[in-house]
C-alpha cells in the first residue's frame, strides 16, 4: 500500500514529466520558425538540431555519475530550470552567434533531465510495487500537446514571446517538484546493493536499440514535422502545429491506458504492435497526397512509437534492483544516439532526395521494434538481473 509520501513523490514526478514535455515541446515546435528567422537551408538546419542530442548524451553520461553520488533529485532542481531558461534564450537569439550557445545549454541540460526524471519514475514504480512509469510519460505527451496547440493559437504574435510565456509555467512547476521528489535514500535499495556495479550489457542491447529506432522516428516527426507540413503539403501557420498536436494527442491517448495494457498482455506484445502501428504511421507520411491525411498519419506514428520508451526504462529499472540508476542512464543515452541518427539521416535524405522519402529511413527502423519486442518481457529481465 502506498504511503502518503510515495503519493507526494508520484505527484511531484508527474510535474517534472509534465514540464519537460512543455520545454521539449515549446522549442522544437518552432523549428520551421527559427528556420525562418535565420535563413537556414536544411542542410545548416540539420546541423544545428544536431547539437541538441549530441550535447544531450553528454549530459545524459554525467547525470548518470552525478545521481548516482547525490541522487536524481538535486539533479533535477538544476537542470530542468536551465532547460527552461534556454528555450527562451533560443527564442530571443538575434542571430546564430547566440541561438548555437542556446541549443547547447539546452540539450545538455534536457540530456540531465531526461535521466534524472526517468530515474526518479522507476523509483517510484518500484515503491508502488505496479507499472505506473506509462502515466508520467502521458503527462509529458499531454503538456508538449499543450506546447503545440498554444503555437497554434498564438500564431502572428512574436516568437519570442510565443516561447517565453510557457517557460514561467516550467520554472514555478520545476520549483515546486523539485522539493518533493524521491531523496538519495529513497532511491536506493540497499538490501541488493551488492549487485551495484556488476550490470552487464548483453540484457539491456535489446532495449538500447529499441530506444535509438524509436528516437530516430522521434527525430524525424520533432524536427521535421514542421518543415513536411510547410514545404510538402503547403500548409499555413495555423496549420502546421496540428501535425505535432496529432502526433502528441495519440500518444497522450494510448499512454492513458498503457500501463493496464501492460499489466494485462504483458511489455513484449505491446511493444510489438506498436513498433507495427508506428511503421504503418511512416508509410502514411509518405505517401500522404493532402494536408488532413498528413496530419492523421502523423498521429499514427505517435499510437506506434508511445509505447517504447515507457516500456524500456520500466525493463531496464528491473534490470536494476539496487536502484542505482546505470541501467536507465544506458538505455537514455540511446535515446540521444536516436535523435543524431534521426536528424543526419533524415535531414540529409530530404537534402539528397525529398522531404516523403527522408521518412522512409524511420519507416524501417519503427518495423525493426517488432523484432526486439522479445527483449522487454519481465521474466526474461528478471532471470538476467
Amino acid at each position: 500500500m502506498p504511503s502518503v509520501r510515495d503519493r507526494q513523490a508520484r505527484f511531484a514526478t508527474y510535474v517534472v514529466y509534465g514540464v519537460q514535455g512543455l520545454s521539449f515541446a515549446s522549442l522544437l515546435i518552432q523549428v520551421a520558425n527559427l528556420q525562418a528567422k535565420h535563413r537556414l537551408d536544411e542542410g545548416t538546419l540539420t546541423l544545428l538540431l544536431l547539437i541538441v542530442p549530441v550535447f544531450a548524451g553528454a549530459g545524459s553520461v554525467a547525470a548518470g555519475a552525478f545521481a548516482a553520488r547525490v541522487g536524481s533529485r538535486l539533479l533535477l532542481r538544476v537542470a530542468q530550470p536551465v532547460v527552461a531558461a534556454a528555450v527562451v534564450l533560443a527564442g530571443l537569439a538575434s542571430d546564430l552567434a547566440l541561438l548555437v550557445p542556446a541549443l547547447l545549454v539546452f540539450g545538455v541540460a534536457v540530456g540531465a533531465v531526461d535521466a534524472g526524471m526517468n530515474m526518479q519514475g522507476v523509483a517510484v514504480e518500484r515503491r508502488y510495487g505496479v507499472e505506473v512509469l506509462n502515466g508520467f510519460h502521458c503527462v509529458w505527451s499531454a503538456l508538449g500537446m499543450a506546447a503545440a496547440l498554444w503555437a497554434s493559437a498564438a500564431a502572428g504574435l512574436p516568437l519570442e514571446l510565443v516561447m517565453a510565456l510557457p517557460m514561467v509555467l516550467a520554472v514555478a512547476g520545476s520549483l515546486y517538484a523539485g522539493r518533493h521528489l524521491c531523496a538519495l535514500e529513497e532511491e536506493k535499495v540497499p538490501a541488493v546493493a551488492e549487485v551495484a556495479g556488476r550490470l552487464p550489457w548483453r540484457p539491456i542491447v535489446p532495449l538500447c536499440l529499441a530506444m535509438g529506432f524509436l528516437y530516430v522516428g522521434d527525430a524525424a516527426v520533432s524536427n521535421f514535422n514542421t518543415v513536411f507540413m510547410k514545404d510538402v503539403l503547403e500548409a499555413g501557420p495555423r496549420v502546421i502545429p496540428l501535425a505535432y498536436v496529432a502526433y502528441q494527442a495519440a500518444t497522450l491517448a494510448v499512454r492513458l491506458g498503457g500501463d493496464l495494457a501492460v499489466r494485462r498482455h504483458g511489455p513484449a506484445a505491446v511493444v510489438r504492435i506498436g513498433g507495427v502501428l508506428a511503421a504503418l504511421g511512416f508509410l502514411g507520411v509518405v505517401l500522404a497526397p493532402n494536408q488532413v491525411l498528413g496530419i492523421v498519419a502523423f498521429g499514427l506514428t505517435g499510437v506506434g512509437l508511445s509505447v517504447v520508451a515507457p516500456q524500456s526504462f520500466s525493463a531496464a529499472g528491473r534490470l536494476d534492483p539496487a536502484g542505482t540508476g546505470v541501467a536507465i542512464a544506458r538505455v537514455n543515452l540511446f535515446n540521444y544516439v536516436g535523435f543524431v541518427v534521426g536528424a543526419a539521416l533524415v535531414g540529409g535524405l530530404a537534402d539528397v532526395a525529398d522531404m516523403r522519402m527522408a521518412f522512409a529511413a524511420p519507416l524501417v527502423l519503427a518495423a525493426a521494434i517488432v523484432a526486439l519486442a522479445p527483449g522487454f518481457e519481465p521474466k526474461r529481465a528478471r532471470s538476467a538481473a
